[in-house]
């Protein structure tokens, strides 16, 4: 073969590869819009990038921001990305402390002095990797009367941690997911650098990568240009589900697909950070014990963490990234860094997950390698697992009364109501309670998380209160009056 027949051949065999890669891409493309093909101009929808190789290979919006001015949604949209904020809080402490401003292994009553003396001291790198141990705000806000709807900003959140004395398990010692770790992250960079937290990330982060339509949200009522709206369907109709976000950090970031390009981007040529430190930020957290921090599936397999971000590895492929949903947002932002290949899919139909996508995604453009449905719900309302009878017991007057939590400045009152016992909060519309042992009830209302009751018996065989759990608060003691 004479060396132009092989720069012949070498240059067929690179063109059949380039085409062989633009129809997958194609046929990736079709799939994609079959996916969302129910969204139409009288439904909500999604925004869909994929990126493969730094470049744009599919941007595109389906379904309508706003179904009372019908607006459709396209890649500029500005969603509430729910619990993919997260990763740039971590990356916005991670710049500071390669800026020498804090160490992660400082204890955060170093910046926050306020805060309870816990019986370990809390760090930087525990509220981090969700290893801190503290109560989640919201699931104590749910306990305490506040509804969904409620505002809650950080001022407030602090005021509420500062209240409860305990961590719900040992910092360090264990995965335990809680917003509350990255509230007090903003509050440490506000008093580090003395600026807001929105204004710090846009300054270090959203501005020198050109994400101009990217803010976190510290008052709700921002006037935001292309903002979508959050839908929930019921009974065939769908309902505007508001999002009332002011506690930025763990959630609370308005943003664009065409923005979050410009994020997943910089993870290969970092514009902010360097490549030591990008490397460093995908690496997965550790334990005090020198352990990486995991999630046990059911399925027996693990998901591990790193700083903001869920770090999984299917079929040889690995992934990192974030899921996220307040309420009616539906997001994800994943990358597969050994295939350069990042997707996504941001949505304001809170059924949108009912359709596919994510790993779906992926799968179309990953030749030889499908991915396995494995959704990560980061903060879960567990539903009960236990034994339960609805049937009427005898006994269930001894329970009755009003019981008080000083934490929280919160009582309940108990009552037999028919075959029931019911428990009433100022607030909340009556919970029916059902039995699961002999002193264990577990009780969900609509504007509450699944909980548990557990009565405490007192020396005279009665009960001197009660105490209440749920996903995300262990233990909340209610003294009865």
């Amino acid at each position: 073969m004479t060396k132009r027949s092989l720069l012949l051949a070498v240059s067929c065999i690179c063109l059949f590869s380039v085409l062989t890669q633009a129809q997958q891409n194609k046929e990736g493309d079709r799939k994609i819009d079959s996916l969302f093909a129910s969204y139409t101009s009288n439904t909500p929808g999604v925004a869909v990038a994929v990126v493969q190789n730094g470049q744009v290979i599919f941007k595109k919006g389906y379904g309508m921001a706003n179904l009372e001015h019908p607006i459709p949604i396209t890649p500029q949209t500005v969603f509430d990305i729910a619990s993919v904020s997260k990763q740039f809080t971590a990356f916005a402490v991670c710049l500071l402390e390669s800026e020498g401003k804090l160490s992660t292994e400082d204890d955060v009553k170093k910046y926050i002095p306020e805060l309870p003396a816990y019986a370990k001291a809390v760090k930087i790198k525990h509220l981090l990797a969700h290893t801190s141990g503290l109560k989640d705000h919201g699931a104590v806000a749910s306990i305490a009367g506040y509804l969904t709807t409620d505002m809650m900003n950080t001022s407030q959140v602090l005021k509420m941690l500062n209240r409860l004395k305990e961590t719900d398990i040992m910092p360090g010692t264990a995965f335990r997911y809680c917003n509350s770790s990255y509230v007090l992250l903003t509050e440490i960079i506000k008093r580090i650098t003395g600026k807001s937290f929105a204004d710090y990330t846009t300054e270090k982060i959203f501005t020198p990568l050109g994400m101009l339509n990217t803010r976190f949200a510290d008052n709700h009522q921002l006037l935001i240009n292309n903002r979508a709206h959050s839908y929930e369907k019921d009974n065939g109709r769908y309902y505007f589900k508001p999002s009332y976000s002011t506690s930025p950090g763990p959630s609370g970031l308005l943003t664009t697909v065409e923005d979050l390009v410009k994020w997943v981007q910089n993870f290969e040529n970092p514009v902010v950070g360097t490549r030591e430190f990008i490397d460093k930020f995908n690496e997965v957290s550790r334990l005090d014990n020198g352990n990486k921090v995991f999630i046990r599936l059911d399925d027996g397999d693990s998901i591990f963490y790193a700083k903001g971000q869920f770090v999984t590895n299917f079929k040889g492929v690995s992934r990192i990234g974030h899921g996220g949903h307040t309420a009616g947002f539906r997001t994800f932002l994943g990358r597969f860094p050994d295939q350069r290949i990042s997707v996504i899919q941001l949505s304001n139909d809170e059924h949108n997950e009912d359709l596919g996508g994510r790993y779906d995604i992926a799968g179309f453009y990953i030749k030889g390698h499908p991915m396995e449905k494995k959704a990560v719900n980061t903060a879960p309302a567990p539903t009960n697992t236990m034994a339960v009878t609805d049937n009427f017991q005898p006994g269930l007057e001894k329970f009755a009364g009003t019981y008080y939590c000083e934490e929280l400045e919160t009582r309940y009152q108990l009552a037999v109501k028919g075959d029931k016992l019911v428990m009433s909060h100022i607030r909340l519309d009556d919970i029916p309670l059902k039995r699961t042992a002999d002193n264990k009830f577990t009780g969900s209302g609509p504007n509450t998380f699944g909980f548990e009751i557990v009565f405490i018996k007192n020396d005279a065989g009665g009960f001197s209160g009660l105490s209440i759990s749920n996903w995300g608060a262990i233990n909340l003691v209610f003294s009865k009056i």
